[in-house]
């Protein structure tokens, strides 16, 4: 990397730092009887110098203008948080054994987002991998990891990192991680990790001390200061992420990078950052292993998934709010908040599984502006769709899951729509078994900051009727609170129970025959989708593949019976859940069947 401390192979560190405004830099180890040193200065805000006594494991800071002493930001490690030393750390030191490891085709992937903190009552990476057996039956094939750049404290979800290339210490060390990794593509399974290139967190983060230039003064994200892509001193900036996100995927070997909110990343420059950023990815791995990118944008921008002239595509997909929205009204009846923007939601439904974006430059009630770009040319395979994930659980007051909130045969009839249609599915931890633990919001911070978040928490739910009064608002869990942390982690002993064992079971089952009977159909490519409705509640899509077949859903996603489509589904029924058949003119309630017009051959994933 251009900063940093790097292990240099004859022996010695080079230690690089970026500090625009400090008139002085000196690096202080952490070892008896060493003195400050002071780096050379350089050009353009660079301090730079090398110590041929220091080595992995070495521990340092930074002392700006002789006073502020503050952790490397572009540190591998913070073996004491955010506030403490950073270490100095030999990538070349982990020996690797998944050579032949080429990443998975995207055709293949199910995901699942996982919280390593919450996932396993241990809250590390070693447990974590423990159960990645149970996840390889289960036909998971790609995990996503909630952000793990370092945040403050001992508890977070992640997005209030500070220092985005040491993965966060609670969970364990670089090689820990590493371990992680390579346990994973033993097993087939893929991992991806969620970055955060829109702000940096609020507690432990000094940069604007010495290099204010990382944010912009014209913009602004709800988190607090934008970064800078676009202003004066943007060149080192865009190079910090730029690097970041190389990283994560050569240095731990990482398959994929979800990149967090990039509707909060303004730039207005050419390239713009997201371009730049793919760009660099998908030179520094062709030919070389399987790299996916893949967006969260509440804006629906398809520019950045349609291909090129040549087929090429610098993000492979976006994660499918409108497809989630449209399913959670229908499943669990809520229409306030964002859900005001779907009083249709089978017909956002239909438009989601024919064309993607359910919002294509039609006003949105809910922001009170026009949302959304034309899919055209966009493939059905570049939306992620799910159910649940940590926003659309976690960000409701009480965290509680879709599992809390629908009936038994909604969900299921809706998740086996999700699990059976073209656009890669998305699990979140526990929803394999209809797990009940909510998922919280949770924070560490200090107690200074600490007040103020529990307090905003509570607040941002005053709008809603549920929460007016205060003394509904004190139900609402302390983030700061380590009960909430433990509420919000997975039961692994509901496994052995019947009912839960079941869901898993069907789960499972739904998985398995993706990968068997769709992902072969998909590795040919789609050819077309149309959807036609079927009284209020009724709905009939086809998807035609570029090998001919035929893959249809019927559907009929309300409490009471419906009309059947006027026209039955050809070929074999591949799943049905509810009561009715189309040929007999009337579907029962929560009713869910796919039907395929030819067999296709066996997947090898």
């Amino acid at each position: 990397m251009p900063f940093g401390a790097e292990v240099l192979p004859g022996g010695g560190v080079r230690f690089r730092f970026w500090a625009p405004r400090a008139a002085t830099v000196e690096l202080c180890l952490d070892a008896a009887g060493e003195a400050p040193r002071a780096l050379r200065p350089e050009a353009d805000g660079w301090f730079e110098t090398t110590v041929e006594r220091a080595g992995r494991g070495t521990r340092y800071r930074y002392r700006i203008d002789g006073t502020l002493r503050v952790p490397d930001p572009a540190s591998r490690f913070q073996p004491e948080d955010v506030h403490g030393p950073s270490e100095v750390v030999d990538p070349g030191r982990f020996e690797w054994t998944d050579a032949a490891w080429r990443g998975r085709a995207w055709e293949t992937l199910v995901f699942y987002e996982l919280h390593l903190g919450t996932f396993t009552p241990e809250g590390t990476l070693a447990a974590a991998a423990a159960r990645l057996d149970h996840l390889a039956d289960l036909g998971v094939t790609a995990l996503e990891l909630m952000p793990l750049a370092d945040f403050p404290g001992r508890w977070g979800w992640g997005y209030d990192g500070v220092l985005p290339f040491a993965p966060e210490g609670w969970y364990g060390r670089p090689e820990d991680l590493k371990a992680f990794v390579q346990a994973c593509h033993a097993r087939r399974l893929a991992v991806f990790l969620d970055v955060v290139y829109n702000h940096f967190g609020p507690e432990g983060n000094f940069l604007h001390a010495y290099a204010p230039a990382f944010f912009s003064p014209r913009h602004a994200t709800p988190w607090g200061d934008a970064i800078n892509f676009d202003g004066e001193g943007c060149r080192e900036v865009r190079a910090f992420f730029r690097e970041n996100a190389l990283y994560w995927l050569e240095e731990y070997h990482m398959d994929g990078l979800r990149l967090d909110a990039v509707h909060a990343i303004h730039d207005d420059s050419t390239p713009h950052i997201l371009e730049e950023i793919a760009a660099a990815v998908h030179a520094r791995f062709a030919g070389r292993r399987r790299v996916h990118l893949v967006l969260e944008n509440d804006r629906n921008e398809a520019r950045w998934l349609r291909p090129d002239p040549a087929g090429r595509r610098l993000y492979a997909a976006q994660w499918n709010d409108d497809l989630h929205h449209a399913l959670h009204v229908l499943a669990a009846g809520e229409r306030d908040g964002y859900y005001v923007d779907y009083p249709d939601p089978v017909g956002a439904l239909a438009r989601c599984l024919t064309e993607g974006f359910a919002y294509q430059g039609e006003r949105s009630v809910y922001r009170d502006r026009p949302r959304g770009e034309p899919t055209a040319g966009v493939p059905l395979t570049a939306f992620v769709g799910f159910l649940q994930n940590h926003d659309q659980v976690g960000n409701r007051a009480l965290g509680e899951r879709l599992t809390e909130l629908a009936p038994p045969a909604a969900l299921r009839a809706v998740t086996a729509l999700v699990l059976l249609a073209p656009a890669p599915p998305l699990l979140f931890m526990g929803q394999e078994w209809a797990a009940r633990e909510p998922f919280l919001f949770f924070c560490d911070f200090g107690a200074d900051l600490a007040a103020r978040v529990t307090e905003g928490r509570r607040r941002e739910f005053a709008r809603f009727p549920a929460f007016a009064d205060p003394a509904s608002r004190a139900r609402i869990p302390d983030p700061q609170d380590e009960a909430t942390v433990l509420r919000s982690t997975l039961d692994w002993g509901a496994l052995a129970r019947a009912g839960h064992r079941d869901w898993w079971t069907w789960t499972r089952r739904l998985l398995r025959l993706r990968q068997r009977v769709l992902v072969p159909l998909l590795r040919h490519g789609l050819a077309g989708a149309r959807a036609v409705r079927a009284g209020e509640a009724g709905l009939v899509v086809e998807w035609t593949f570029a090998s001919g077949a035929t893959l249809a859903l019927v559907a009929n996603l309300g409490p009471a019976p419906g009309p059947a489509p006027e026209r039955a589904p050809a070929g074999r029924r591949l799943v049905a859940l509810g009561t009715g058949d189309p040929g007999a003119g009337l579907l029962g309630p929560w009713h869910v069947a796919y039907y395929l017009t030819e067999q296709v051959e066996q997947a090898d994933g």
